[in-house]
C-alpha cells in the first residue's frame, strides 16, 4: 500500500482481496474431489454404526437396571416371607410353651377329678 492511495484505491483493493480469497476458497471445494462422495458415506456409515452401538450400550444398561430391579425385589419379597415365617414358628412354639404351662399348672387338678 502506498501512503497517497485514496479511500476508492483502498476499497479497490480489499474487493480484489476478497475476490482472490473468494476463488482460492472455490478451487478447494470438496465437493469438485472425486473421492469426496466416498469419504462422506464412509463418515455416514461409521456415524450409524456408532449410534447403533451405543442404542445397544443403552438397551444392555437398561436390562442390568431391570434384572437388577427385579433381583431387589425377589431378595426383599424372600427376606420377607423368611421373617413371617419366622414369626410364625415363634408364636407357635410360644402357644405350645403357654398351653403346656397351663396344662402343668391345671393338669393335676383334672387328674384329681
Amino acid at each position: 500500500m502506498k501512503t497517497n492511495d485514496t479511500f476508492a484505491d483502498r476499497l479497490d483493493a480489499a474487493a480484489k482481496a476478497k475476490q482472490a480469497l473468494l476463488e482460492r476458497a472455490r478451487a478447494k471445494d470438496p465437493t469438485k474431489d472425486p473421492e469426496f462422495s466416498a469419504r462422506q458415506e464412509a463418515r455416514v456409515a461409521a456415524a450409524r454404526a456408532r449410534e447403533e452401538r451405543e442404542a445397544e450400550r443403552r438397551r444392555a444398561r437398561k436390562a442390568a437396571r431391570e434384572q437388577e430391579a427385579a433381583d431387589r425385589k425377589a431378595r426383599k419379597e424372600a427376606a420377607i416371607a423368611a421373617e413371617a415365617e419366622r414369626i410364625q414358628r415363634e408364636q407357635a412354639d410360644s402357644l405350645a410353651a403357654q398351653k403346656a404351662a397351663l396344662m402343668a399348672r391345671f393338669g393335676t387338678r383334672k387328674g384329681k377329678k
